[in-house]
């Protein structure tokens, strides 16, 4: 029996070391692919999210606020923050922010910059949301959270200063799917939404159940990570069915009459695949659609680098020029 404990001891040694080495290789084949002005200390992060004690651990840390832009100010109402340019025709547009993280951390004043940054460019009013998070409130709750949002937005139209035919919602990761969701709920509900951005947005819980992700999802946010984020989020395994609405924005069959999107990615993404996807589907649908695929990028790299790498800051101005088009009225 002692040898057989030992027999099976070492058995699982070998595999862990075996797990060890194919990630470690993997993660330098992902690196090699990233190109210089993109190169971030994070890629060399053993990190990933994957039990429910780690999250709250990660919740414990105070959430450093971003610095603001000059010209606006930061009200926080409830769970929303409310950017106002001082610089603004009224009535303006509106964007509604979400944050990512997974479904299951995240805080919007780490978004500051940001929000922010649209607010004062554009002239318009952002509201950025404090969704429930999963582990602890799995779907609806957040969903429901920043649909809220968005009825509020136009609820308080007046009192804001907004046009309710320039509303639009955007979010990164998480934010991105929980957005594309908030834009279906929209269609079907009769509330007027002029646009959506998608910044590489977790859309499809499917892509978990792969098992060749091609070369993606080595750096940042990765397999493991995704299926504990998607589990936490649905409130169970990924499965082949999942049929309650908005729970995954990418299973939505027909996608017509949905607001105009833009949807950004890089292609070491390991949204890479279901973002591209989505983006065609809304193609096909003849939702109008801009896709941006960039080259050596991986998840979330904008965040890391958006002041520093001529390529992100391209990257956020085309999304920023996106909104622009849709959210500034013409002279």
């Amino acid at each position: 029996m002692k040898r057989l404990l030992r027999n099976v001891a070492l058995a699982a040694g070998v595999a862990a070391v075996a797990v060890g080495v194919r990630s470690y290789l993997g993660k330098r084949r992902s690196i090699a692919m990233v190109p210089e002005d993109l190169r971030h200390p994070i890629l060399y992060a053993p990190f990933q999210i994957t039990s429910s004690l780690m999250v709250r651990a990660m919740r414990r840390i105070p959430v450093p606020g971003g610095p603001v832009e000059p010209g606006v100010t930061v009200d926080q109402q409830d769970n929303l923050f409310v950017y106002r340019p001082k610089a603004r025709s009224v009535p303006s547009g509106a964007l509604l922010y979400i944050h990512g993280g997974g479904y299951v951390v995240g805080h919007p004043s780490s978004y500051h910059p940001i929000c922010s940054r649209i607010a004062a460019e554009l002239g318009i009013l952002v509201v950025s949301v404090n969704y429930r998070k999963a582990v602890g409130h799995p779907f609806p709750a957040g969903l429901d959270d920043c649909f809220r949002a968005l009825t509020w937005i136009h609820e308080q139209a007046e009192a804001l200063g907004v046009d309710p035919s320039r509303v639009a919602v955007a979010g990164d990761s998480a934010g991105g799917g929980l957005a594309a969701a908030v834009a279906q709920m929209a269609y079907d509900r009769g509330v007027p939404l002029r646009f959506q951005a998608l910044i590489y947005p977790m859309l499809d819980d499917r892509t978990v159940l792969r098992d060749d992700h091609l070369g993606t999802g080595e750096l940042v946010w990765t397999p493991a990570s995704n299926r504990f984020g998607w589990t936490a989020y649905l409130g169970h395994r990924p499965e082949v069915e999942e049929p309650r609405p908005y729970a995954v924005p990418a299973r939505r069959a027909d996608l017509a009459g949905l607001a105009p999107a833009w949807i950004g990615v890089g292609d070491l993404d390991l949204f890479h695949a279901e973002d591209v996807a989505y983006a065609g589907r809304l193609q096909i649908a003849g939702v109008p659609t801009d896709l941006v695929v960039v080259p050596g990028m991986y998840h979330g790299a904008d965040n890391f680098l958006a002041d520093r790498s001529e390529t992100m800051i391209a990257f956020r101005d085309d999304m920023i020029a996106a909104l622009r088009k849709a959210l500034v009225a013409r002279p």
